[in-house]
């Protein structure tokens, strides 16, 4: 069993900046990759950010050269850098993590935060 705890998230001007980050924490046996999603228009979410084991990361268009995702393997923790804040940023931010477990024999599986909300306004 895995959870998942994010934090960081908040209210915000425009312009302005927050750091989200999300702790997996359980029976993990890897973490294949985290990532940072919120709800599109027309899916239920959309991936942010996407950062693997090795580091590679991708970005969704609307957020790049703003939104930075980094990785700490040792805590199990991902992060989210987010600068250049603009109003349709504002959404409840999920975090996923694709993850195989160590409590039995089974393939990876995503697990996911609760959320945490931002809010970019004036």
């Amino acid at each position: 069993q895995v959870q998942l705890v994010e934090s960081g998230g908040g209210l915000v001007q425009p312009g302005g900046s927050l750091r989200l980050s999300c702790t997996a924490s359980g029976s993990i046996r890897s973490i294949y990759s985290m990532a940072w999603y919120r709800p599109a228009p027309r899916k239920q979410r959309e991936a942010v950010a996407v950062i693997t084991s090795g580091g590679r990361t991708n970005y969704v268009d609307s957020v790049k050269s703003r939104f930075t995702i980094s990785r700490d393997n040792a805590k199990n923790t991902v992060y989210l850098q987010m600068n250049s804040l603009k109003p349709e940023d504002t959404a409840v931010y999920y975090c996923s993590a694709r993850i195989t477990i160590t409590t039995m024999s089974s393939g990876a599986g995503d697990y996911w935060g609760p959320g945490t909300q931002v809010t970019v306004s004036s």
